[in-house]
């Protein structure tokens, strides 16, 4: 790493007083500078005994990261193999099986990948195959003040919306199957990275909650059901809902009381698309952002976003904001462009702080245990007034699939913050066409020999074909955290920015969670032939 480079860095991180994080509530700070030399990045143990008040879990690395910001302590040293490791640890990708020779589905593929910057991460992902109802779902979900809202949302939602989808006799079948104690068909097949967490102490309750939410689908009487954006507005509502009950009702277990209390008093936002065929629908709320990849007739690729950012930069939202609340509150609805001066996203699950009254916050946390053990601390910002000032209502977008769509993007504000949606396309496009190129033989002569060898592995190096990511997630975020102005990857600079502190990674970039999905060109062009 250069000496300007390392001393920017340094200097901003000993002078600077940053607010950390988008969302996070009280956090201002300084960093700590403290005189530990090295430790892991990760640990994959459990932070605290079960039964205690916390719940944080994260993924093991071999990576090694700086807790001091000391320059006698601080080093950007890594080689290419240790970066290579730090980068590929949270890789993840699912080919679809293909039936009699073909792959009639529409998703050809995908690829997901995760980097910390927050210890642990906050970020989640999920993917899906529905087994009760028809397609594929995807979701990236972005946690602040902990990772705790972000966890249970990932687990949950994707059920919630395919509950949503089921017709009124498979909800029946369902429930007769749980009336009786007979095993419940599964809903879901999850494809996940070995490393992604569960909730398992709390499973019972979360499939409880479950049941009553399909409990009411069958009281409705409605024999249509709902359309798939219908569904997916009334998933996320209803999770926002449970997971603001479930922290007021009596709980005699500790552990799940503070779990509870966690997940309603952090927050995230979600993206969530539902892929059928050609039918893609995507919901999002706050600011995780969906996009297609589209390879133009002229040969040239152009990004189709999907979402837009539910933030103070939004008119829409500012709109939105302003009809919901009384006029007198037009000037401190949006403070510093933070939602009250206090929150970046003005949509999101949790962040009960900014929807319940203040009366219920001071109700529920009189009568928990110490919640300043799970980092919980009653705050009621300036001008609270009209509360529910926060949603977890999405906004639903529908595209139909053509032959020329050939990839979507999902993912945290980690990586937009980083490459505009143009860059995004353009580097996933270029992996794309850099795997395709097919890998040239090492055609030998005879007699071999070392000089000659040596000579076909050197060109096989420089046309890069043995460094390439083969997980474009990866190839992403490579890009993201490394590329210089020029649009290329700086070693220095991508060394510099996986071994900052940790109490100085999150003032450069955030957690980056990215899924890609390719799409079955075929399949879909098969379909318009068929309709």
């Amino acid at each position: 790493m250069s000496r300007t480079v390392s001393s920017w860095i340094l200097s901003s991180a000993r002078n600077s007083i940053v607010s950390q994080g988008k969302g996070r509530l009280y956090s201002f700070c300084t960093p700590n500078r403290s005189k530990i030399g090295w430790k892991f990045v990760f640990s994959k143990t459990r932070l605290y005994p079960t039964g205690s008040c916390g719940l944080d879990n994260t993924f093991s690395s071999k990576a090694f990261r700086h807790t001091s910001t000391e320059e006698e302590h601080f080093s950007f040293q890594l080689s290419p193999s240790q970066i290579n490791d730090i980068l590929r640890a949270g890789e993840f990708s699912h080919k679809i099986l293909e039936l009699n020779g073909k792959n009639a589905n529409s998703v050809l593929k995908f690829e997901s990948n995760q980097l910390a910057s927050n210890s642990p991460i906050e970020d989640r992902r999920s993917a899906v195959t529905c087994l009760q109802t028809r397609g594929m779902m995807f979701g990236v979900f972005d946690g602040h003040a902990g990772s705790a809202c972000a966890q249970a949302v990932s687990e949950r939602l994707l059920h919630y919306i395919a509950v949503s989808l089921m017709s009124r006799q498979t909800l029946e079948e369902i429930e007769l199957a749980v009336e009786c104690m007979k095993p419940v068909p599964p809903i879901l097949q999850w494809h996940r990275h070995t490393n992604d967490i569960e909730y398992r102490e709390i499973t019972s309750q979360y499939f409880e909650n479950l049941r009553v939410y399909w409990q009411h689908l069958l009281d409705l009487d409605a024999e249509l059901g709902f359309s798939l954006e219908e569904a997916m507005i009334c998933a996320f509502k209803r999770l926002d809902s449970d997971i603001s009950l479930e922290v007021q009702a009596p709980q005699e277990n500790e552990l799940m009381r503070n779990i509870a209390l966690q997940v309603a008093f952090s927050g995230a936002t979600a993206c969530v698309a539902h892929i059928d065929g050609v039918h893609l629908h995507v919901a999002n709320t706050g600011d995780c952002r969906a996009i297609l990849g589209v390879h133009e007739e002229d040969g040239t690729w152009s990004a189709l976003p999907l979402t837009r950012d539910h933030n103070a930069y939004d008119e829409f939202e500012i709109r939105r904001l302003k009809r919901e609340h009384p006029r007198s509150e037009e000037k401190t609805l949006v403070v510093n462009d933070r939602l009250l001066g206090i929150l970046m996203p003005s949509r999101a699950f949790g962040d009960v702080q900014l929807k319940w009254s203040k009366e219920l916050q001071h109700s529920v946390l009189e009568n928990s245990c110490d919640v300043e053990a799970l980092n919980i601390y009653q705050y009621v910002p300036p001008n609270y007034h009209t509360p529910p000032y926060l949603t977890a209502e999405p906004e639903v977008t529908y595209h139909k699939l053509r032959s020329k769509d050939k990839f979507l993007v999902i993912a945290s504000d980690g990586l937009w913050e980083m490459l505009s949606n143009e860059k995004v396309v353009k580097f996933v496009a270029g992996h794309l066409t850099e795997l395709n190129v097919q890998k040239p033989q090492l055609a030998f002569e005879k007699p071999v020999n070392l000089g000659y060898m040596r000579s076909l592995l050197l060109q096989r190096k420089n046309r890069g074909i043995a460094s390439l990511d083969q997980n474009v997630a990866t190839h992403l975020i490579r890009h993201a955290i490394g590329s210089n102005e020029y649009g290329e990857v700086d070693q220095e600079k991508l060394a510099a920015m996986l071994t900052l502190p940790e109490d100085l990674a999150r003032m450069y970039r955030d957690d980056i969670t990215v899924t890609v999905v390719y799409f079955n060109s075929e399949t879909i062009e098969n379909y318009y032939k068929n309709n």
